[in-house]
């Protein structure tokens, strides 16, 4: 039986989905430490979690039963992704699936922020009546500077657009600008003329306080921020810095350098108690609509891989998908390092033990290389021992088809 290892309350989606094909699903409310960690993935065989589970090298190399991980969120930083390749660990994630509720929450800040529905709402708390239209602006014909133009930012670009807002963006990678978005040549260019900055880059370490005293020096005065990344990206300081000088009229912020392990937990912010600030904890994908739908992608990529094989869209592997043939029997899955020859010598060795290739597909990437082969008769233990020889081998895994007639998941 397959094990599966669910950590963070992922939607009861994954579980049931994991469940439905047999699979033995253990779940654990928030993280585990390194050493808890490497304890639970014991006879392990898929491990899920989001973003606060932190599965190290050290973790990988302790779990030699571990075959697959589950991001079920964007972000796939606290991964070690590249050694997990090493090891022949797919790792996959939910690129898309929160995009729409990250997105909603960012129009529905800006628009709280160019209203300061926060600071308004914090006066009448207070006793305070304020009917003032002083610094309340509508959206219709302000500009939105959006810094990172992925499945994030365009599609805030679009929607953006719909309510009057003129977008200009920047992105290190050349994208496509849609409507009537303009792109930058530069960062400091979106911050020189946004009224609205909101950011939606990755959390690379290169990206580690991507935004500071300099960059909120060059946003325009009374300008609004908004951060939906991730926490490092921001040096808060800074950030405190120019809205208590006055320099920025507000700022949403929804990710922190530093992030409580799980739900009740103590937790402080140099921006806490200032009323044109809004602070949420993480939610910008926590919707249920999202999380169901991450739910089901990433518990499907799971099985996808766990059952047949397939790598489409895994984040660290060759991504290769092979549809069953009628005559298959069984499916050999070698990762290994992508060197000359090593195709030839795996079929040698089904060649000197008279097994049919029935299906071949080989994908590489950098140094990893994977494929699959489909074969018209089951392999013995001797014969997977002769491919598990074959130098250059990473990983392999031989699954049984057993008389399955179906072609890869559709997601």
């Amino acid at each position: 039986m397959t094990n599966v290892l669910l950590l963070e309350n992922p939607h009861p989606s994954a579980a049931k989905a994991l469940e439905a094909r047999g699979m033995s699903v253990r779940t654990v409310d928030g993280s585990l430490d390194e050493n808890d960690l490497i304890e639970a993935l014991q006879d392990v065989q898929a491990l899920g979690i989001r973003s606060k589970t932190e599965v190290t090298r050290k973790v990988l190399a302790a779990s030699p039963s571990l075959e697959a991980i589950g991001a079920f969120c964007i972000g796939t930083n606290q991964i070690a992704t590249s050694f997990a390749a090493e090891r022949g660990v797919a790792v996959f994630n939910a690129p898309f699936s929160n995009t729409r509720s990250v997105v909603e929450l960012a129009i529905g800040e800006i628009i709280a922020l160019t209203r300061r529905l926060t600071v308004k709402n914090s006066m009448l708390h207070r006793g305070v009546w304020d009917k003032s239209a002083a610094n309340s602006h509508e959206l219709r014909g302000r500009t939105l500077g959006i810094v990172g133009y992925g499945n994030i930012g365009t599609q805030l670009s679009v929607l953006a657009e719909a309510l009057g807002l003129r977008v200009i963006f920047y992105d290190v990678e050349e994208r496509l600008a849609l409507g009537n978005a303009e792109r930058a040549d530069s960062m400091a260019e979106v911050f020189n003329q946004a009224d609205i900055v909101s950011v939606h880059v990755n959390g690379i370490p290169a990206n580690t306080n991507l935004i500071g005293e300099e960059e909120f020096a060059q946003m325009k005065p009374g300008a609004h921020f908004v951060n939906l990344s991730r926490g490092l990206v921001v040096d808060l300081d800074a950030l405190q810095g120019a809205l208590e000088s006055g320099h920025l009229a507000g700022a949403a912020v929804d990710v922190f350098p530093e992030e409580p392990k799980g739900n009740g937990l103590p937790f402080e912010t140099s921006l806490q108690g200032m009323d044109n600030v809004i602070l949420t904890p993480h939610i910008g994908g926590s919707t249920v609509e999202a999380q169901s739908d991450i739910g089901t992608f990433v518990a499907g990529k799971l099985i996808d891989f766990l059952n047949l094989g397939n790598t489409s869209m895994s984040v660290n592997l060759p991504n290769l998908s092979l549809p069953v043939t009628l005559t298959s029997v069984g499916r050999l899955c070698f990762m290994h390092h992508n060197v000359p020859g090593v195709m030839a010598k795996l079929n040698d060795v089904l060649a000197q033990n008279s097994i049919n290739v029935e299906g071949q597909g080989l994908a590489t990437a950098g140094s990893i290389g994977y494929a699959m082969t489909d074969v018209g008769s089951a392999l013995s233990d001797s014969m997977l021992e002769q491919v598990r020889a074959i130098h250059a081998a990473i990983n392999v895994r031989y699954l049984t088809l057993g008389g399955t007639r179906r072609g890869p998941l559709g997601h």
